[in-house]
């Protein structure tokens, strides 16, 4: 009986690790981007996208972002600068 159990707790704790998603990323199964700085001179939100085994990188277009560069498999998408709040006085 305890062996079922622990058995049924492994495949839980493997199932929560494979829907978060961490796992399959970083063991480059799939795509996922990264922010990085934006080239001297311009402006707005800059992230660079790699694809993985099983998918492709991943597709920024439904978020207004347009690729500024490839260099083999990696991609660079520029983002309309994102707003933020600032303190208040």
């Amino acid at each position: 009986m305890k062996g079922v159990l622990v058995c049924g707790l492994l495949i839980f704790a493997l199932m929560v690790a494979i829907k978060d998603g961490r796992v399959l990323r970083k063991a480059g199964l799939t795509g996922g981007c990264t922010a990085v700085a934006a080239p001297a001179g311009q402006t707005g939100s800059w992230e660079r996208c790699v694809p993985g085994k099983l998918e492709g990188a991943p597709d920024l277009s439904k978020q207004d972002c347009t690729v500024a560069a490839s260099y083999g498999k990696t991609e660079l998408w520029r983002c309309p600068a994102t707003i933020e709040a600032g303190p208040h006085v």
